[in-house]
């Protein structure tokens, strides 16, 4: 009974290895078997033509044995006669003639009944029929010998050639198989390592796979270009990495400081808000904004502007905790995050450790010191704002407040917070 196939299910594919491996079998089997047939034809033509040529020599010999009693037409002895060497030699069946062609002795191979086909048939097989041979005597023939071969031995010779043919055919076709089989590895393996690497490259993005050497030299060098394609792949996909590294980093980071840039430093602001407020705790935000730096930057230009800029984001940056996040929204202006506080005054130490880091000169480009002092605005989650958005809005409008008190200081947003002694 069939079996169909689903509509719509894709028949399995033949491997490369099968396919090879019936090809390289048919191929072997079709040479063993006409290896065979040859031989063995060949074989039977030879063993014909000897059984032929040696039924001639004894017919020969007897007919020289038997010239004395066919010529005194003693059939007794020409019977004895003929029995005893016919006996000897391969012959099934022989027939003595007279001058008159009428029998005068005759002998029969005596053969089971079982046998009787099958010698016949090899018989017809191995020889082209009965030999006659004349019995002559001075010069004139007296009789006819006619003689039948009997191809028992020839049965058996043949039987053990056929088994030794078979024997070797058997082995040749091992030997056959077992090489195929190691060159099928030679050509597939390497095909299978290449589909191997492919797939992980083209799954995995695995750029670091490549392809063992193979034995046959076609395919060794298909290994080799495959795999400086692939160190042509890495070395791409390296540089892309490192692009889209430098990328993602001058979107979110500010080029002259270093720093976090405005969009960047809000989105963390909104992530840290959402955090304190699930986990009912605290964040600042400290607003600072530089004192002078207008006045430096008229003054000494704008590359001493640049210096006090980044002078202002190492100090910031120094004077925090590495959790704290530091970012430039834009001119002279910086913020801080202060996530997961204990208590909303904890930021007020924040803002006057940055206080005390700026009070030092800034030494310019050209050997000049200048002071850069910074105004500080606080806020506090959830105690001056809800949101990340307002939070930034009360430190903006405490910054000002600060700023327009006297500058360099801090001051919180409403309301107030005071720092605990």
């Amino acid at each position: 009974m069939s079996t169909r196939i689903p509509a719509g299910t894709a028949a399995p594919r033949l491997t490369l290895y099968s396919a090879l491996r019936r090809i390289h079998l048919g191929v072997a089997l079709i040479a063993v078997c006409t290896a065979g047939v040859s031989l063995t034809a060949l074989g039977v033509t030879a063993l014909r033509v000897y059984a032929e040529h040696n039924l001639h020599l004894v017919a020969r010999s007897i007919a020289y044995t038997l010239e004395a009693p066919v010529v005194f037409h003693d059939q007794a002895a020409t019977g004895d006669t003929l029995g005893v060497i016919a006996a000897s030699e391969d012959i099934a069946r022989a027939t003595v003639f007279d001058r008159d062609n009428q029998v005068l002795a005759e002998w029969k191979r005596p053969d089971p009944q079982r046998f009787t086909g099958l010698r016949y048939a090899i018989g017809e097989l191995l020889t082209t029929g009965a030999a006659e041979q004349p019995i002559i005597h001075e010069a004139q023939q007296v009789g006819l010998l006619r003689v039948t071969a009997d191809p028992g031995n020839l049965l058996h010779f043949l039987l053990r050639g056929v088994l030794g043919l078979l024997g070797c055919l058997l082995l040749t076709a091992v030997g056959a198989h077992y090489l195929s089989s190691r060159m099928l590895v030679h050509i597939v393996e390497p095909l299978r390592n290449l589909m191997r690497v492919a797939h992980a490259v083209r799954s995995e993005r695995d750029f670091a796979q490549r392809t063992p050497p193979a034995h046959i030299e076609e395919l060794n060098a298909l290994g080799e270009d495959f795999n400086g394609l692939l160190d042509e792949l890495q070395t791409w996909q390296n540089q892309l990495q490192h692009e889209n590294r430098s990328l993602a980093h001058r979107a979110n980071h500010d080029a002259l400081t270093g720093l976090l840039n405005r969009a960047a430093f809000e989105e963390i602001l909104e992530l840290a808000v959402r955090t304190a407020a699930a986990k009912q705790g605290y964040a600042a935000l400290l607003y600072l904004d530089s004192d002078a730096f207008k006045d430096i930057n008229d003054r000494f230009g704008h590359a001493a502007g640049d210096a006090v800029l980044v002078a202002i984001a190492q100090r910031i940056r120094g004077s925090l905790r590495g959790s704290d996040v530091v970012a430039r929204l834009g001119g002279d202006e910086f913020a801080v995050l202060v996530a997961s506080l204990r208590a909303p005054h904890d930021a007020i130490q924040v803002a006057e450790h940055v206080l005390l880091a700026m009070q030092a000169p800034i030494t310019l480009p050209d050997g000049s010191s200048v002071g850069a002092s910074v105004s500080i605005g606080l806020a506090v989650f959830p105690v001056h704002a809800q949101g990340s958005q307002a939070l930034l809005h009360a430190a903006d409008a405490a910054m000002y407040g600060a700023k327009r008190r006297s500058g360099g200081i801090w001051q919180s947003a409403e309301p107030c917070l005071e720092a605990v002694s």
